[in-house]
């Protein structure tokens, strides 16, 4: 039951550990303003949607197995719609993984994490992650102030708890970080450290982009993909985490087509199907 428990939470946060696979959105490049007369009132600069290569209605379902079990759970990840927020537009993006087969018959768990994406910067406004264990609730949330480099975080269990973040630069969450990788076109040898906030921590994460690769989705098929290892370590601590390697779609979409992990329970496999 404990390895059961400990395996969903893995498949929650895959998108974690892969979302920290980020780079900071592309710069924008800057032009002389043109000279208007004393008295003309400044016209605002016109912001640019960031080119992403997914779009509102894209759903991408994994299967998992682990170590002996062919089927431990899903994970979906979608996007579910391009809408108003916080004064702007952004990427209403979701993941959810759940037990099934055997292994879900020993431990019903559920998580559902989600992020607004900012369509102009390509950086969070919020995200949350729900998580139920048999009868236990959990959501964690976490709300971003980007000019200002703050963040709160809010986790809400039987009580509640309150957390003031000061955030670096560019700051990702665990989930929008995967959409923003592939909206950034990594190539083998790129070397990429990214910040992410994750449940009121923070950690820097770098990303090595390995060469490409022939790997296998859910159905056996093989498909070319660039293999991604990141190392990530809390910020004010010296251990580093890099049991996680996944691989992305050698294409304009730079699809996540499979992830593996190493762990103390088992050995963890997410395949696209």
């Amino acid at each position: 039951m404990q390895s059961a428990r400990r395996l969903v939470s893995w498949m929650a946060g895959c998108a974690s550990l892969m979302a920290m696979s980020v780079v900071a959105p592309v710069a924008t490049t800057q032009r002389p303003a043109a000279k208007r007369p004393a008295t003309a009132a400044p016209t605002p600069a016109a912001r640019t949607e960031r080119r992403v290569p997914f779009a509102a209605g894209e759903r991408l379902t994994y299967d998992v197995s682990w170590s002996n079990y062919l089927t431990a759970g899903t994970l979906t990840m979608s996007v579910n719609a391009k809408q108003p927020s916080f004064g702007s537009t952004a990427y209403y993006v979701t993941a959810e993984a759940r037990t099934t087969g055997v292994v879900g018959s020993l431990y019903t768990l559920y998580y559902k994490a989600d992020s607004l994406i900012d369509v102009y910067s390509l950086l969070p406004q919020r995200g949350s992650l729900y998580s139920r264990e048999g009868r236990r609730e959990r959501l964690k949330t976490t709300t971003f102030d980007q000019a200002k480099r703050a963040g709160k975080f809010e986790m809400k269990t039987a009580s509640l708890m309150h957390k003031d973040l000061t955030l670096p630069p560019l700051t990702q969450d665990v989930l929008s970080a995967i959409y923003v990788l592939r909206s950034i076109q990594p190539r083998p040898g790129d070397k990429l450290e990214i910040p992410v906030s994750d449940s009121g921590r923070l950690y820097n994460v770098t990303f090595t982009v390995g060469a490409e690769e022939q790997v296998r989705k859910a159905d056996g098929s093989a498909v070319a993909a660039l293999a991604v290892t990141p190392r990530a370590v809390e910020v004010g601590s010296k251990a580093a985490d890099g049991s996680l390697k996944f691989w992305l779609s050698n294409d304009a979409r730079l699809v996540p087509v499979r992830m593996e992990a190493a762990l103390a329970v088992g050995r963890v496999v997410l395949a696209l199907k």
